[in-house]
């Protein structure tokens, strides 16, 4: 999981004109949406209450299906085929997170820790739906909405993108800023890149929190088996909208925190003789 990377990861040059701006812009917009828009970080529907039982004592957490119903159901999924069991938290920083659920853990290879997945990745549980976008551009919430949605999705499938695009993306590079996109309008950038799904502002559901459960991912829609625990206290506002979270910790944080501490190697992985390793998951009335 790259926590703090750059998620709109584009294809050849596409890469050179975006990766930087990218990467400035879309830590601004996630405080924008968090101090603009409410998120909801309450379940409405009843939540799942869950045990971890590790070799360093038992995390006892919420789920969320209201907010996440398909990673919930993929989590409790694997649980429950025994997919975690035996697994180890194979990533754990100080004052971040602690990261496990990878099943390559299982084996003796150490350099495939964080690498594995179910064989399958599905699509981020992040954001809501608000109301569709039209007309001129006029706000840079709104550019980000056709750059997230409607620009970026059409450079990682072209590796010959429109000229006039590609213009206009060099341009936002050079102001390091969205603003050249406010020139036109939305439906401009959906014309030239054939997009006729309407444009919609998005609301966070969750913020990544102290305690937050949340999935890893190697960038927008590749979950998997994979999960993290923040530690830091502040919680991680530069992961609000790139990771899904789907609960939180309501018992055993000190059993999070006396693992985040283990002796690690250069990789952020507990020595062997430190891991803690996950002997089962339950679902307790």
């Amino acid at each position: 999981m790259k926590l703090k990377s750059n998620y709109l990861a584009l294809i050849l040059i596409p890469v050179i004109l975006i990766l930087g701006l990218t990467l400035l812009y879309t830590q601004s917009r996630s405080q924008v949406l968090t101090e603009k828009e409410e998120p909801v970080n309450k379940p409405v529907q009843k939540a799942v209450k869950t045990i971890i039982s590790t070799t360093y004592g038992e995390i006892e957490l919420e789920l969320w299906p209201e907010l996440a119903p398909k990673t919930v159901q993929n989590f409790i999924k694997l649980a429950g085929e025994g997919f975690y069991t035996n697994t180890y938290f194979h990533r754990v920083i100080p004052d971040f997170m602690i990261q496990g659920g990878c099943p390559n853990t299982k084996d003796d290879d150490r350099s495939n820790d964080g690498t594995g997945d179910p064989g399958y990745k599905f699509e981020d549980e992040t954001y809501s739906d608000g109301e569709i976008v039209k007309g001129k551009i006029k706000t840079e919430e709104e550019a980000d909405m056709v750059w997230s949605q409607v620009i970026v999705p059409y450079m990682q499938q072209n590796r010959t993108p429109d000229p006039t695009l590609a213009g206009l993306v060099k341009e936002c590079q050079d102001a390091k800023s969205l603003a050249p996109l406010m020139e036109n309008s939305v439906e401009f950038y959906q014309k030239i890149c054939n997009h006729d799904v309407p444009v919609r502002s998005r609301i966070l559901k969750a913020p990544v929190l102290y305690g937050s459960l949340a999935m890893a991912n190697s960038g927008p829609n590749t979950n998997g088996s994979q999960f993290f625990i923040v530690t830091k206290k502040d919680g991680t506002p530069w992961l609000d909208g790139k990771h899904t979270v789907f609960g939180k910790v309501i018992s055993g944080m000190d059993v999070v925190l006396n693992i985040e501490g283990l002796p690690r190697d250069q990789r952020d992985n507990p020595k062997p003789e430190n891991q803690a390793f996950i002997t089962g998951i339950s679902f307790p009335k």
